[in-house]
């Protein structure tokens, strides 16, 4: 018996085979990451459980040898970091029959690198939010201001208005001997900004002159904006750090953070998957995305954040 003309073909629904979405959506994410790609990550997929246990030894000193006496003994109690893998997110969207038949292929592409964007947004987010208990802090109580890199964050400061100010030189190089009088490795370091602090550097001639980093050209920063590598630190733009507010509930401003990678860390159960389903009751595609994730501290005085102006 001969098949109608009206049957469904591959080619007809090639706009929603699976491996195609999968694809284009894990791109979008890892190419929408800012902090994830920043931080320790751990590989958890295909392993079952809730936590992860990470081993958080003790640091042991030397001990000077005396002649003819015993080793002096190392004993610590070494403790632990637990990760909850306790975030599952999706984004989802019923994409009907008549959309895909009059929409232009390039409702695909945006739908892709909307879902791979949002993911990767909330990831970044939950490790964002781990700034607030930096050195030894609870919501920012660590936390410094930018002008000089030492002087505490006072969300109460100035009729509750807050402290918080801009990076500058002095403030930077003082963050970073905060990391240095902590023994945090000096390689793998990264300063994360919001886009107005962006600005602000820009404007500061020892991060822009030629005499100063020894760029010249399209690598110069002053002719392609790019920030770069300051005093050995990588700097990476943000807009989505997280937001500070102010005792008085009006006035905002935004968390900037020095770190190593060893600060923070991700542990991913299930990356980015992507599944359609026919939904024959709406006449439509269901595309969804989701991922399975935890984040947590690792080592609190690998990072020190500043709250800078939004």
């Amino acid at each position: 018996m001969a098949l109608g003309s009206n049957h469904v073909t591959s080619t007809a629904a090639a706009t929603f085979v699976p491996e195609v979405w999968s694809d284009e959506v894990i791109a979008s994410f890892k190419s929408n990451l800012v902090l994830a790609n920043l931080v320790k990550n751990m590989n958890h997929q295909g392993r079952k459980g809730d936590v992860i246990h990470i081993p958080a030894p003790v640091r042991g000193d030397a001990s000077q040898k005396t002649a003819e006496s015993q080793v002096t003994l190392i004993s610590n109690t070494e403790g632990e970091v637990l990760v909850n893998i306790d975030k599952h997110f999706e984004y989802s969207r019923l994409i009907e029959d008549i959309v895909e038949t009059q929409a232009l292929n390039t409702l695909r592409q945006f739908y892709t690198d909307d879902a791979g964007f949002a993911l990767a947004k909330r990831a970044d987010s939950d490790l964002g939010a781990l700034f607030a208990a930096f050195q030894g802090g609870t919501n920012y109580s660590g936390a410094v201001i930018g002008t000089d890199g030492s002087t505490a964050f006072d969300p109460t400061a100035n009729t509750n208005s807050g402290n918080g100010a801009a990076l500058t030189d002095a403030g930077i190089r003082t963050m970073i001997q905060t990391l240095d009088d902590a023994d945090v490795p000096n390689s793998q370091r990264y300063l994360v900004i919001p886009p107005v602090e962006k600005n602000n550097l820009l404007g500061i001639d020892r991060f822009t002159e030629q005499a100063f980093v020894g760029e010249t050209g399209a690598q110069n920063s002053i002719r392609n904006g790019r920030v770069g590598n300051i005093y050995g630190v990588e700097v990476y733009v943000s807009s989505n750090v997280p937001t500070v507010t102010a005792d008085d509930d009006s006035t905002d401003y935004r968390a900037a953070a020095m770190f190593h990678e060893s600060a923070m860390v991700l542990a991913t159960q299930l990356s980015p998957r992507v599944q359609t389903q026919y939904k024959q009751e709406y006449l439509g595609d269901l595309l969804t995305v989701d991922m399975l994730y935890g984040t947590a501290e690792l080592r609190d005085d690998a990072a020190i954040v500043a709250v800078v102006p939004s």
